[in-house]
């Protein structure tokens, strides 16, 4: 099988934008706890490892394995982790980023592992392929750090075939994690990323019009943090992330940090 990275790009998509690719040409997500060497196969599997057991929600909600076939548009595809379980499926995987440091890395990732996909430096707010392409696009991790949320979303929906699933995620602005972050003094990963959001359920749905149906999902509830260290972590992984568990699901779910779509054109 191959990969193909298309690194041909302009040299400037504005300053919005260009301050949002060289954000992430210097923060690749979740680095930070990675030990291995960039560009290495233990590198890619400590970056899985660490997003799944954070996230651990997303396989089963998304069940990367069941699109072998379909052609999956990954918008904001970073370093590929989450489009190489698609591909690993049998999913045509597609990846688009503005950082082309990022897409390097997802070339290398699908190349390591033997699986078919192709990577493009482009915008996600003007998509370069045709309408009625794709059966699926995903958007994690992406929506509120993009100047125009809704450009994306829309191009997301112009791409999709009639009948295609958008898969899209934000940050929820009425979460246990916005709470805990301002009573603690500790502040959420990438937040000072350009454009960075926070948006309610209501203001996500409301972006959604195009689309025919939608379900939306509150996920991401507290995990032991492996990137803040002292008495604060001590006390959340020991005392908060455990008496939070405790409590009865369906009273806290509106709560989760992550509102996920599945969206429908």
């Amino acid at each position: 099988m191959t990969s193909k990275l298309h690194d041909s790009a302009p040299e400037t998509f504005g300053p919005q934008l260009d301050a949002v690719r060289d954000y992430w040409n210097s923060h690749l997500h979740d680095q930070a706890v990675v030990k291995a060497e960039a560009g290495t196969i233990e590198f890619f599997d400590q970056l899985d490892t660490y997003r799944f057991g954070k996230l651990h929600y997303l396989p089963k909600l998304v069940q990367y394995e069941n699109y072998a076939g379909k052609k999956i548009l990954d918008v904001g595809c970073g370093a590929a982790i989450d489009g190489a379980r698609f591909a690993a499926g049998g999913a045509e995987l597609t990846g688009v980023d503005l950082a082309d440091v990022s897409l390097r890395l997802a070339q290398k990732n699908f190349e390591l592992r033997n699986l078919a996909g192709e990577f493009h430096i482009m915008n996600g707010e003007a998509l370069d392929f045709p309408d009625d392409h794709f059966d699926v696009a995903y958007c994690h991790t992406v929506l509120m750090y993009t100047p125009d949320m809704q450009k994306m979303i829309n191009e997301m929906h112009r791409v999709l075939k009639p009948g295609g699933v958008a898969i899209m995620q934000l940050f929820n602005q009425r979460s246990w994690l916005t709470a805990m972050s301002k009573i603690v003094k500790v502040d959420v990963e990438h937040i000072s990323a350009p454009n960075f959001g926070l948006y309610t359920q209501a203001e996500f749905e409301a972006k959604l019009g195009r689309f025919s149906s939608f379900e939306m999902i509150p996920e991401r509830f507290p995990y032991p943090t492996k990137i803040h260290s002292g008495l604060k972590a001590q006390l959340y992984n020991n005392v908060f992330v455990r008496g939070f568990n405790l409590i009865p699901q369906f009273l806290v779910r509106p709560l989760g940090w992550h509102l996920v779509a599945f969206a429908t054109k």
